[in-house]
């Protein structure tokens, strides 16, 4: 007679949940500024929905904004209850996060370069048509 298996995830030992408290530590002792941030940052975004402008990049803020609140609750959960799948999920919106101001700093830097470059094409027009 054979015996029916059903894949179950194995039971963390208690090394495993003391390890993910002590990893969760620091951030579960940030996550009350976390979820400030969170917060002004969703303000921030519903503020800026008032200028033309913003209504384009107002969902950056509000997006940014939810992702430190619902990382701020998965490392609580985690350092509460040893998840290591809760610590792993805050950890992955808090990359998210740096990736999203990271491409914001490129495309700033795109910008500037963009902005110095014409602004010096610009002045050298200007000089060549007043010579």
């Amino acid at each position: 007679m054979m015996e029916e298996t059903t894949p179950m995830t194995p039971p963390q030992s208690g090394g495993n949940v003391q390890l993910v408290r002590e990893v969760a530590t620091p951030l579960f002792m940030a996550k009350g500024w976390m979820k400030l941030l969170g917060v002004l940052m969703i303000i921030e975004g519903a503020v800026m929905v008032i200028t033309i402008v913003g209504i384009i990049v107002c969902w950056l803020p509000i997006w940014v904004g939810i992702l430190l609140l619902r990382s701020a609750g998965s490392i609580e959960e985690a350092q509460l209850s040893g998840d290591k799948f809760q610590l792993m999920e805050g950890m992955r919106r808090i990359k998210t996060i740096f990736t999203i101001y990271g491409v914001l700093a490129l495309i700033g830097l795109v910008a500037i370069v963009v902005a110095l470059f014409l602004g010096g094409m610009g002045a050298f027009t200007t000089a060549l048509l007043n010579s």
